[in-house]
């Protein structure tokens, strides 16, 4: 099983986005998906048209807070047979007071995850773009990590933060996490745009992916019925463009198995940031 986490500390690039279309591809191959939205927005959950304030089991049961739940119990299939979702609740938000200091809980997710790995052949995580528990818990699970980037200079400036937050997390690690910068909403009719994307190009020449992902109202289009870009309109230029980043992907990952162990020593658990006083 490979996961993939999806996620920026600047909020409005495309993680849903990237998360919906990317696990719809790899599900109409045929492959058993199951994304997972830690966000406590809901976005990826709302997309399938739940409730983030009333559903009833969320990503916010795995953690030890007051009913632990086994994540199988969890899982919702969503558009296909090999789509699925474990959709998040606003509740999530309430982690990072009542978790922090506990031992154990950058891994919480991993652990999870370890116990469905012959159930699904890829896992991908919406994250919040807030650093904490719940971004610790997605790059502790993971074996790639996806970062849109919108192609403007104030999202462009908010990737250095990131840089640096990918940096301390990866000191922590026991296995190499290969990340991909992805630029989005290129929009080329633009100057500010065009020099967005080459100034990304041109500072991450080791870490992005050399296309990008365009403007599309498609993906909206999409979002407003439900379903993932790949079957709302397979021949949009997003879902070809997609389709060509998922093939980047696959083929860069290797499909090795390294998969975080979750019975690794404490020490192998990152540093959970404190809660802002």
């Amino acid at each position: 099983m490979q996961t993939w986490t999806v996620t920026n500390q600047k909020g409005g690039v495309g993680k849903t986005t990237s998360v919906v279309a990317l696990a719809g591809l790899l599900s109409k191959q045929g492959r058993r998906v199951l994304m997972i939205d830690i966000d406590p927005q809901g976005s990826l959950t709302s997309y399938f048209g739940i409730n983030p304030e009333s559903v009833a089991s969320s990503a916010y049961n795995l953690f030890p807070v007051k009913q632990q739940q086994p994540i199988q119990e969890m899982i919702l299939p969503v558009e296909s047979d090999t789509l699925s979702l474990l959709p998040a609740s606003s509740v999530l938000v309430t982690l990072e007071r009542s978790m922090v200091g506990k031992d154990g809980m950058g891994l919480v997710l991993s652990k999870a995850l370890s116990s469905i790995r012959d159930q699904f052949d890829f896992v991908l995580i919406d994250t919040s773009p807030a650093l904490g528990i719940l971004m610790v818990n997605a790059i502790a699970s993971c074996q790639q990590l996806i970062v849109p980037v919108q192609t403007e200079y104030l999202a462009i400036k908010g990737l250095e933060r990131m840089t640096r937050t990918l940096a301390m997390i990866a000191k922590s690690r026991s296995s190499d996490l290969r990340t991909v910068i992805v630029p989005t909403m290129f929009d080329r009719r633009t100057q500010a745009s065009v020099k967005g994307l080459r100034v990304l190009r041109n500072t991450y020449r080791d870490l992005i992916w050399p296309s990008f992902i365009p403007i599309d109202t498609r993906f909206r289009d999409a979002s407003d019925s439900g379903q993932t870009p790949s079957r709302y309109d397979p021949e949009s230029r997003g879902v070809r463009a997609y389709s060509a980043l998922l093939k980047y992907l696959l083929n860069s990952s290797k499909f090795e198995e390294t998969e975080p162990n979750p019975g690794a020593e404490k020490s192998a658990e990152p540093d959970l940031p404190k809660p802002n006083a």
